[in-house]
């Protein structure tokens, strides 16, 4: 209005009043103020609607992409971490002479330097994601891949310390990097998907580590060829992330321009402005904020109870098949099956949290369903029932994983506190793993009671009370410029 204003006293005469020249002059400088004060809505409310059909299409194109990438990714870490139970039994131990204290001692190498280097997931907020992703693949892919050149204890013990410290900066980060790409009503199925790999990583490696050894005998020995054949894929795929993985949704080339209109205006709605791009710096208050933030040590000591079992099942579990008095080639595919229960359940449930926004239930009742088959594995020495509760502990321990990391992104109101967050869980929860390989020595097979009364205690952790937690979205609070759902300001809610 100020211009037309301008514009009809550039056509006519200047009226020689006083008076009106004063009226026109204050409604000029109103409209002016309009003007500017309209100039603050950002161009994506005023100028850009997104349907809910665009939203599904633009996320269908992140799923087929983003996804599987970082999915696949975590099956080869999982698969190079954990291997090392397969391998046991196919020959290692008896050519590296190891006792049951040097081969727990395998496994809680890999942990400590994973504990230690936790503070990595940070850098996929300070590091362009597909230059960090890369040099972390790419350096436990050789990682692991050297372990088959291991010829004594302590070769394979240096192996596993640097396989811990590049998964370190891996694995955790990526659901805080998922964060940049959804809202917190589709994080959860996401990650969901994306730990999924785990169970399903554990059960490839029984069915690909019974294809190994159930053959005759080849010139390497087969816990080395275990070691090649699942460590050089890694290497190869951390070449091709650097092109693959993007580093936000402003520079994923496989969205055109009307997908960076709609992620600009998801990246509103998330923090309140229209930033698409989130890497680059640290906001160190929020970091003092997140240390003291009593829910990151609640979440974290549920994760360190689960992570016991989470841990220990995998590398652990071809042994204990074994001493149920099935042949190691037998317990190598018998190993499988309950993890792909796992795996279903997993993306399941991390689904019907997202639908429902309460986890705190649904982790509740999964961590109920893992100590069931705790109990029966403590409670009978029959191998029906000792096997069924393999699939029982399966079943609780890997979907409550699952629940629980989103769970610590949902509840953080910005970026660096979603990283601090995710840090402190993984500090804290990696610990579990520190315990749950030493559950099980060889004094105590071939029913390991001491371990899993143990973990009776261990599972039952973490019940949390339930309240109402849909964001936000039914009621008086209405979104303001400069506000989100996602950071803290009076759309943020909690998710219980």
């Amino acid at each position: 209005m100020g211009f037309l204003s301008r514009l009809r006293n550039d056509t006519y005469p200047a009226i020689e009043d006083p008076e009106a020249g004063d009226a026109t002059e204050t409604i000029e400088k109103r409209d002016e103020a309009a003007v500017i004060e309209e100039s603050k809505i950002p161009p994506t409310i005023v100028s850009y609607h997104v349907t809910p059909e665009m939203e599904k299409r633009y996320l269908r194109k992140l799923d087929k992409v983003l996804v599987p990438l970082v999915s696949g990714l975590y099956l080869l870490s999982y698969l190079d971490r954990s291997n090392v139970g397969n391998a046991k039994i196919a020959g290692m131990q008896t050519d590296l002479k190891l006792t049951t204290s040097s081969y727990t001692w395998l496994l809680t190498i890999f942990y400590i330097s994973y504990i230690i280097f936790e503070f990595f997931a940070l850098m996929w907020k300070v590091i362009p994601p597909h230059i960090w992703a890369a040099f972390c693949v790419v350096s436990w892919g050789i990682a692991a891949t050297l372990q088959a050149a291991a010829y004594s204890w302590s070769g394979m013990m240096a192996a596993r310390f640097f396989l811990g410290v590049f998964e370190a900066g891996f694995g955790p980060g990526i659901p805080y990097l998922l964060s940049f790409f959804y809202l917190r009503q589709e994080l959860g199925f996401r990650i969901g998907l994306f730990l999924s790999a785990a169970p399903l990583a554990t059960c490839f490696a029984g069915a690909l580590a019974y294809g190994i050894t159930s053959g005759d005998p080849p010139t390497i020995a087969n816990w080395k060829l275990l070691f090649l054949v699942e460590g050089l894929p890694s290497v190869c795929m951390g070449v091709a992330v650097w092109f693959l993985l993007p580093d936000s949704p402003g520079k994923a080339r496989f969205l055109d321009e009307e997908d960076l209109k709609i992620a600009k205006r998801r990246g509103l709605r998330q923090s309140g402005s229209e930033k698409i791009h989130r890497i680059g710096r640290i906001h160190w208050p929020d970091v003092a904020v997140g240390l003291l933030d009593v829910k990151n040590y609640f979440t974290a000591l549920m994760y360190f109870s689960c992570n016991v079992s989470f841990s220990s099942l995998p590398v652990f579990l071809p042994t204990i098949l074994s001493e149920m008095g099935f042949t190691n080639v037998d317990a190598q595919g018998l190993s499988a099956p309950p993890y792909f229960l796992a795996f279903l359940l997993t993306f399941s449930t991390c689904y019907l949290a997202d639908r429902t926004q309460q986890r705190g239930l649904i982790i509740t009742i999964l961590s109920l369903v893992g100590a069931t088959g705790y109990i029966m594995l403590a409670t009978t020495s029959s191998v029906g029932p000792r096997y069924a509760g393999v699939f029982l502990a399966a079943a609780g321990v890997f979907p409550a994983i699952g629940n629980i990391l989103p769970w610590v992104l949902n509840n953080q109101g910005s970026d660096t506190k979603r990283g601090m967050g995710i840090v402190m869980l993984n500090t804290i929860g990696q610990c579990g793993p520190l315990l749950g390989t030493r559950l099980y020595p060889g004094g105590e097979q071939p029913y390991y009671r001491k371990a899993w009364e143990n973990r009776k205690l261990d599972k039952k952790f973490g019940s949390v009370a339930r309240m109402d937690a849909r964001g936000g979205l039914d009621g008086g609070v209405q979104a303001e410029i400069g506000e989100g759902d996602e950071d803290d300001g009076p759309r943020f809610r909690y998710v219980l």
